[in-house]
């Protein structure tokens, strides 16, 4: 089922619509059809290293680690974050193709990710 509405002041432009599925935050582009460089779903940091940082912002004060910078396709995206969820024994979500993880766990997941192959290195204070 399909369902889009038009802007009725300029008689064009899709205002919404669930054809497309998930969008890239930069080029509003289907994520599977993404051409951006930085910072995109799915697309590896511009220097290959995965960044596992610390956030609170928007949260309420309750911190969550955000591993960015994979370059992996959702499904797997997906499963490493499940993975990852099980090691630290804490919840999470894949969001825009950064896996966040409740708590601070970031020391673990980088020791986690380099010894699965990854050059990860900690970001931020």
């Amino acid at each position: 089922m399909t369902s889009t509405r038009k802007a009725p002041s300029d008689g064009g432009g899709i205002v919404y619509s669930t054809d497309i599925g998930e969008r890239c935050p930069n080029c509003q582009r289907p994520v599977r059809d993404c051409v951006c460089k930085k910072g995109t779903p799915g697309k590896a940091s511009s220097d290959g290293t995965v960044r596992v940082s610390r956030e609170t912002q928007g949260r309420k004060g309750k911190g969550v680690t955000v591993i960015s910078g994979l370059g992996l396709p959702a499904e797997q995206l997906a499963q490493l974050a499940t993975e990852l969820k099980k090691k630290c024994g804490s919840g999470g979500a894949v969001d825009q193709g950064r896996i966040e993880i409740q708590g601070d766990h970031r020391d673990k997941l980088v020791q986690e990710l380099t010894q699965r192959g990854f050059k990860a290195k900690r970001a931020g204070g």
